[in-house]
């Protein structure tokens, strides 16, 4: 296995040349990531020379189409799917709360959706919505002391009557990895579909969509090095069951049945600047030169390993204080780099201390209201938040656990 070249990875990203930004250690990317120069690249391309209304004959307008189709069909790729399987929307919020719209009209009252109160509000709140129409809402509750979702626990909320099954790949604060392809195979046993909410892995190696095995998986581009975009993908068996959402002369095209506004044609563009970003960091680590799919897990492993690296330190650090609470697992492994703490004090004002000293983090409840809520912490008072991604480097992580020596 390669180790990660991360001065290559950092060169790829202009924020980290950026005067404003000397000095300071980026710890919020759970929030939103750096942009990489191959997205920033396309969309500056897109904006100068694109910015027309795409698909017509004239060379600007055919090639602008082009690129948004190449952003389509190269991500798709890399998620394991099939091109028309791959929908951009305006956030994952919107994509979501389309999708329970469609959901509405398809189910009937008295069938049941399961939600868990372990997910950001937005995999959680439009699904919950449906009550209005008759529609169970089951809840999968987290162990209150873990954070930790429980499969066994999904089952006794599974019989005939379940259609949906709503859960996320990773909590954004909880932060452990949920086993996606256990619990799918769960669910699809009682004959329910599958949505996943990858907002909070994503960032941390681009999954195999078509191998985890969910019905939908969402995540958001911004905080996979890309323009703000939702990323949905809705495999063709149910999106072809599912009522259209958009204008009706596009039900044919599965793409667009789920996007009933007018997309952002530049941002969908650069969007293919995140399978570029993967192909040079596949070529530069000696990867494989196979499919999208296979260089896309190599990136994803060679992601990991580095993150796993340089996370576990700062759970040593933090796991055994008796000021605070670590959120989630104290093994790197098992979770992503997202590390929420639940301090004796409000959290918000812990995170302006940090950024004093230099290190930018945030405090507050990170739309993860009932999750906070069920393991006994006050969102009012919040959590302090610590999250990176493969391109920081081990000196940011010193950088941050000495300024940690220093405010709990």
């Amino acid at each position: 296995m390669s180790t990660l070249d991360i001065d290559f990875v950092r060169a790829q990203f202009p924020a980290f040349s950026e005067p404003s930004l000397q000095g300071q250690a980026f710890f919020e990317n759970a929030g939103g990531s750096y942009t990489c120069k191959p997205v920033i690249d396309r969309l500056t391309r897109f904006y100068t020379q694109r910015k027309v209304q795409p698909y017509a004959p004239y060379d600007a307008s055919r090639l602008a189409g082009e690129e948004m189709d190449e952003a389509r069909v190269r991500m798709a790729a890399l998620l394991g799917v099939d091109t028309d399987e791959l929908s951009f929307g305006p956030s994952t919020t919107q994509n979501t709360y389309v999708l329970a719209q469609a959901f509405r009209k398809w189910m009937k009252p008295g069938e049941a959706i399961v939600v868990t109160n372990q997910d950001h509000e937005a995999n959680s709140g439009p699904w919950r919505r449906l009550a209005e129409d008759g529609i169970e809402i089951r809840e999968w509750k987290i162990d209150p002391d873990t954070g930790s979702l429980n499969p066994e626990d999904l089952e006794n909320l599974l019989d005939e009557k379940t259609r949906l099954v709503c859960f996320p790949h990773c909590s954004n604060v909880v932060g452990e990895i949920n086993p996606v392809t256990e619990i799918t195979a769960i669910a699809h046993a009682a004959g329910a579909f599958v949505c996943v909410d990858g907002v909070s892995y994503a960032p941390h190696g681009f999954p195999n969509v078509g191998d985890l095995g969910p019905d939908i998986y969402l995540f958001s581009a911004y905080k996979t090095y890309g323009p703000h975009q939702g990323c949905m993908v809705i495999r063709r068996a149910l999106g072809e069951l599912l009522p259209n959402q958009a204008h009706y002369f596009n039900a044919d095209v599965l793409y667009k049945r789920f996007t009933p506004a007018g997309p952002d044609h530049a941002q969908i563009a650069a969007s293919a600047g995140l399978a570029d970003y993967v192909d040079q960091l596949c070529e530069h680590h000696g990867g494989p030169d196979g499919g999208a799919s296979q260089r896309g897990a190599f990136v994803h492993d060679l992601m990991r390993a580095h993150e796993v690296a340089l996370l576990q330190p700062v759970l040593d650090a933090v796991k055994d204080r008796n000021a605070l609470r670590l959120i989630g697992p104290s093994d790197a492994t098992r979770r992503a780099p997202t590390v929420a703490l639940a301090l004796n004090r409000e959290a918000g004002p812990v995170a302006s201390e940090l950024a004093e000293m230099g290190v930018m983090a945030g405090g507050g409840d990170f739309y993860a209201v009932r999750a906070l809520q069920a393991m006994g912490v006050k969102p009012d008072q919040g959590v302090l938040r610590l999250s990176f991604t493969h391109y920081t480097s081990r000196q940011e992580i010193d950088q941050l656990l000495g300024a940690l020596d220093r405010v709990l």
